[in-house]
C-alpha cells in the first residue's frame, strides 16, 4: 500500500484490554459494508439497524436505549429539538381530515405548528382545557385520532388527569402523547400510564448545561417506533453523534441535579408566598397549584421549574425591578446549571379557557448556585417588585 493510501485507510488496532466508563462518539455519514450483497440487503436491517449516518450511530443507539430504559418502553427515536419530538408525531399520525386534540398549556409552537401547518393541509385541531380529565370525552369527533397532552404546562402549572384522558382515549381507538419535559422519566412515567408517545425536550434536564438541543419519543409499541423512523427518514430527521454524547454526559447527573433543583425550587416557592408582591405560587408543593392532587397522586416528586403570578400593580416596575438581578439569569427554556426567570404573559393565549389573573408571570427555573445566593436575589427582585403595590 502506497502513502496516500495510508493516509486515507486506518490499519485494525486491537481493542483487547481497553474498557473506558464514557460512550465512545462515532461519527458517520457513509457506513460501509462487508460485500456487496450486504449492500443490496441494506434495506432489511430494518430501523434498528446501521445503513447510513443519518439513521444513527453506535452513540445514538446507546442514547436511545438508555431513555428506553428509564421511560420504561421499547424503542426511543432521538430528534433534533423538542419541537421535532411534537412535530415528528403529529406527522406521523395524523393524516388530511383528522383531528387532534391538545391542551390550552401546550409548548406555543405546538400550538402554532397545528395553526399554521396541519390546518393548511386539512388537519382539524382543538384547544381544551388541560383540567378537563375525563370530560374530553365531549371534544371527541370521530376523526379524532390523537389526544396531546403537556403535562404540567410549563408556565401556568396545571397538572392533568393523564390517566383519565388515557381511559377514554383507549376506549375509542385514540393514541395519545405526552410532552414530559417537566417531569422527565424520572418524576413521571407517561408510558406506564397507557400513553402512547412520550416526549421530551433533551435540550433541558437530560442535556443539563445550556448548550446541546435535542428531543427524544419513546413508545412501547414497536410498530410505532417504525412508523416514527419512516417519518424521520423520509423528511431527512437525524441528529449528531456528538450531541448525543453530550446528552449521555448529562444524563449521569440528572439525578442529582434534579433532587437538588427540588429541595431548593421547593423552599423558595413557599417562602415566596408571604411576599407583598406575589398574588399566587405556582409549584405542585402547594395545595393552590391547579391538580396539586393529581401531582402528589402520579409523579415521584417537582422538578426547578415553577411561576409566580404578580400582583397587577407590580407590572409597570418589571423591567426596573430585573435590573437588579445579580445571581438569576434572563432567558428562556430551563434544566440547566445556571438559574433563570423569565417575565411571561399568556392570557392572550388562552382559547379553551379564561385566564383571569392580571399580573404577570414569572417563570423560575433553579439550577445549581448556592441557595443563599438565589435568595438574595428573589429578596431584592420582589422588594423592588412590592413598591408599587405597597404604595396602592
Amino acid at each position: 500500500m502506497r502513502d496516500l493510501s495510508r493516509c486515507v485507510i486506518h490499519p485494525p488496532v486491537s481493542h483487547e484490554g481497553f474498557a473506558s466508563l464514557g460512550v465512545p462518539t462515532y461519527r458517520a455519514s457513509t457506513i460501509v459494508f462487508e460485500d456487496a450483497k450486504s449492500y443490496t440487503n441494506r434495506k432489511y436491517r430494518g430501523p434498528d439497524g446501521y445503513t447510513y449516518g443519518l439513521h444513527g450511530t453506535p452513540t445514538t443507539r446507546t442514547l436511545e436505549a438508555q431513555l428506553t430504559a428509564l421511560e420504561q418502553g421499547e424503542r426511543t427515536v432521538i430528534v433534533p429539538s423538542g419541537q421535532a419530538g411534537i412535530t415528528i408525531v403529529f406527522l406521523t399520525v395524523l393524516l388530511p381530515g383528522d383531528h387532534v386534540l391538545i391542551p390550552d398549556t401546550a409548548y406555543p409552537p405546538c400550538r402554532g405548528f397545528c395553526e399554521n401547518y396541519l390546518k393548511l393541509r386539512g388537519v382539524e385541531y382543538t384547544v381544551y382545557d388541560p383540567l378537563i380529565g375525563a370530560r374530553i370525552e365531549a371534544l371527541v369527533k370521530p376523526n379524532t385520532k390523537l389526544i396531546w397532552m403537556e403535562s404540567p404546562g410549563s408556565t401556568t402549572m396545571e397538572f392533568q388527569d393523564v390517566p383519565a384522558i388515557v381511559k377514554v382515549a383507549k376506549e375509542r381507538s385514540i393514541l395519545t402523547g405526552c410532552d414530559n419535559t417537566w417531569a422527565t422519566p424520572l418524576l413521571f412515567k407517561p408510558l406506564a400510564h397507557g400513553v402512547d408517545f412520550s416526549s421530551e425536550a433533551l435540550s433541558k434536564y437530560v442535556g443539563g448545561h445550556s448548550d446541546l438541543l435535542m428531543g427524544s419519543i419513546s413508545v412501547k409499541d414497536v410498530a410505532l417506533f417504525r412508523r416514527l423512523k419512516d417519518t424521520m427518514r423520509m423528511i431527512g430527521i437525524g441528529v449528531s453523534p456528538d450531541d448525543c454524547g453530550l446528552a449521555l454526559r448529562g444524563l449521569e447527573t440528572m439525578g442529582v441535579r434534579m433532587r437538588h433543583a427540588d429541595a431548593v425550587a421547593t423552599d423558595i416557592a413557599r417562602r415566596l408566598v408571604e411576599l407583598p408582591a406575589v398574588e399566587r405560587v405556582l409549584h405542585p408543593s402547594l395545595p393552590t397549584c391547579p391538580g396539586h392532587e393529581i401531582w402528589k397522586r402520579d409523579f415521584a416528586g417537582a422538578s426547578g421549574v415553577f411561576s409566580v403570578v404578580l400582583k397587577p400593580e407590580a407590572n409597570a416596575v418589571i423591567e426596573e425591578a430585573f435590573g437588579v438581578l445579580k445571581t438569576f439569569a434572563i432567558g428562556a427554556s430551563w434544566g440547566g446549571t445556571r438559574s433563570l426567570i423569565v417575565p411571561m404573559a399568556i392570557k392572550a393565549d388562552r382559547v379553551a379557557t379564561d385566564w383571569t389573573d392580571e399580573g404577570v408571570i414569572l417563570r423560575i427555573s433553579v439550577g445549581m448556585e448556592d441557595p443563599a445566593d438565589l435568595w438574595a436575589d428573589l429578596e431584592a427582585l420582589f422588594a423592588a417588585l412590592a413598591v408599587p403595590v405597597l404604595a396602592g
